[in-house]
C-alpha cells in the first residue's frame, strides 16, 4: 500500500487525489495523508510560473514534514491569462511528474476584484453566498451549471501528472 502525503487539507483537492490515485494504481492501494503545509507564494497565485512554483514548494514542504511517503502530491490553483487553472506536482523518492489543469475563462467582474487583490476564493464566495466555496465547488462548479467541478477538473491533471509513474517509457 502506498502512503500518499497531499499538500493540502482542501477535500475538493484530496478527493481529486484519492481518485487518481485509486483509478492509476488500484482502488485501495493508497492511504493518503493530509497536511497543511506553505506554498511560498501569495494566497492568489498570478500567472503559470508563480502558480507552478507554488505546488513544488508545497511537495518540498511535504516531504520534509513527512520523509517516509511513497508520494507527496499538491495542487496549486492559480489565475493565468483571465483564467484559473492549478499545476499538480507529485514527486516519489525517484522522480517527478507535473500537469497543468484545463482553464475556466473568468468574468470580468469576478477578474476586476482579483486584479484588485483578492483571492478567488473569497470573491467567489461573495458572489455566490456559498461559504468556502473553493473547498467545494470551486468556481468551476458555478460556471459551469455543475457540469464540472474543482475536483473534476483537478482529477484529470493528477492522472495526468501520475504518468510517469507508471510507465516505464518516462525511466
Amino acid at each position: 500500500m502506498y502512503h500518499v502525503i497531499c499538500a493540502t487539507t482542501n477535500p475538493a483537492k484530496i478527493q481529486a487525489i484519492l481518485q487518481a490515485f485509486n483509478e492509476i494504481f488500484t482502488p485501495g492501494s493508497c492511504h493518503i495523508t493530509s497536511v497543511d503545509v506553505e506554498s511560498g507564494v501569495p494566497e492568489q497565485p498570478l500567472g503559470s510560473h508563480e502558480t507552478r512554483l507554488g505546488a513544488r514548494n508545497r511537495v518540498v514542504n511535504a516531504r520534509a514534514l513527512c520523509p517516509d511517503a511513497d508520494f507527496w502530491v499538491a495542487i496549486e490553483a492559480g489565475i493565468d491569462d483571465d483564467s484559473t487553472f492549478s499545476w499538480v506536482v507529485i514527486e516519489n523518492a525517484q522522480q517527478r511528474g507535473e500537469a497543468r489543469s484545463a482553464t475556466l475563462p473568468l468574468p470580468a467582474a469576478i477578474l476586476e476584484k482579483v486584479r484588485a487583490g483578492q483571492a478567488l476564493g473569497p470573491v467567489m464566495s461573495a458572489y455566490t453566498g456559498i461559504n468556502e466555496i473553493g473547498r467545494k465547488e470551486g468556481a468551476i462548479g458555478v460556471f459551469t451549471a455543475g457540469a464540472l467541478t474543482r475536483s473534476s477538473v483537478y482529477h484529470q491533471a493528477v492522472v495526468l501528472a501520475l504518468s510517469p509513474f507508471h510507465n516505464a517509457v518516462y525511466r
